[in-house]
């Protein structure tokens, strides 16, 4: 691998300079106006020629574990309780092991996929709709129920620290349209309508050999103006193995930019820490860089968000 020189850093947002780029995403996405926002470029037809990208039928996991541990990124671990083990006393007769799990689905460290009601800006949700539907008891519009049939479509995987020859992006870099567009030329593949994007940073790889950090205030993620790259494009969901937003923030006045562009103003689904350590040896293995991705979230009505295992399909 030949490593590059790292590209200058784009310049910080002003906040109207945000603003702008926000009523631009708004118009170019009013295709995705509905209660399922981006993922009504998920047509039949996608999804059936999607289909064509299974070859070898390998399916990889893009999932992290779920942790039980605390850490600086994961003050809230999940919490993981068994109930009738053998310890429990009693050992003839028929006995069931089971489990109670409670989670953070929106912590730094867990996979997990945000519905299109988990971003209020300005008082509302995507698409205008009142942010006094998220209540107390949950959210009554843009739950992640929206995607109770499962999101089913082409994957594409751009690995930027492959393209920058670096194993991951430190903390604070920005992954620009730029590094998606040179992504996809050194991967000879073309992120298309309908296709779930998927943008490797390497979080995970760094955090694996140099330990956890504070991920909350250092890490790497797109830039703002990458969201254009999306827009032009018409994918229907983004992920990545970090959080998707840079930290420290590089927007004036908004601190998740990344989230506000995609969640409120385009109604893209966004999947947060993610890992692709697993897929992206695989795709390099094989060439070839698309494949079918499968995303079920659990059914959760009335929830901002859910836990989530998507799987490549090759």
């Amino acid at each position: 691998m030949v490593t590059r020189a790292r590209p200058a850093g784009p310049p910080r947002l002003t906040e109207d300079e945000f603003g702008v780029l926000y009523r631009r995403l708004v118009s170019r996405t009013a295709w995705a106006k509905g209660d399922r926002g981006a993922l009504d470029a998920l047509t039949p037809a996608r999804v059936v020629a999607a289909t064509r990208e299974v070859r070898t039928g390998r399916t990889v996991t893009l999932a992290s574990p779920v942790e039980t541990s605390p850490g600086p990124d994961n003050p809230e671990p999940a919490r993981h309780r068994m109930r009738g083990h053998p310890k429990d006393g009693g050992s003839g007769g028929l006995r069931f092991a089971m489990d109670s799990f409670a989670m953070n689905v929106h912590g730094d460290a867990d996979s997990h996929i945000d519905a299109l009601c988990h971003v209020v800006y300005d008082g509302t949700l995507h698409g205008g709709v009142a942010a006094s539907t998220v209540t107390a008891g949950g959210a009554t519009a843009l739950s992640i129920e929206a995607a109770r049939d499962g999101i089913v479509g082409r994957g594409v995987l751009l690995d930027i620290p492959r393209l920058r020859g670096v194993p991951w992006l430190e903390p604070g870099d920005h992954v620009t349209a730029g590094d998606l567009g040179a992504a996809e030329t050194a991967q000879h593949v073309r992120v298309g309508e309908g296709d779930l994007l998927f943008v490797r940073v390497g979080h995970r790889r760094r955090r694996a050999e140099l330990g956890p950090w504070h991920a909350a205030d250092a890490r790497a993620g797109l830039h703002p103006s990458a969201l254009e790259f999306l827009a032009d494009r018409r994918v229907a969901v983004l992920g990545g193995d970090g959080n998707n937003d840079t930290a420290p923030s590089s927007t004036e006045g908004v601190d998740f930019p990344v989230h506000v562009l995609a969640i409120h103003a385009m109604g893209l689904h966004l999947l947060d820490y993610l890992q692709f350590e697993d897929l992206a040896p695989v795709c390099a293995a094989e060439g070839r860089w698309s494949f079918l991705c499968v995303i079920a979230p659990l059914r959760l009505p009335d929830a901002t968000g859910s836990p989530v295992n998507p799987i490549a399909v090759l």
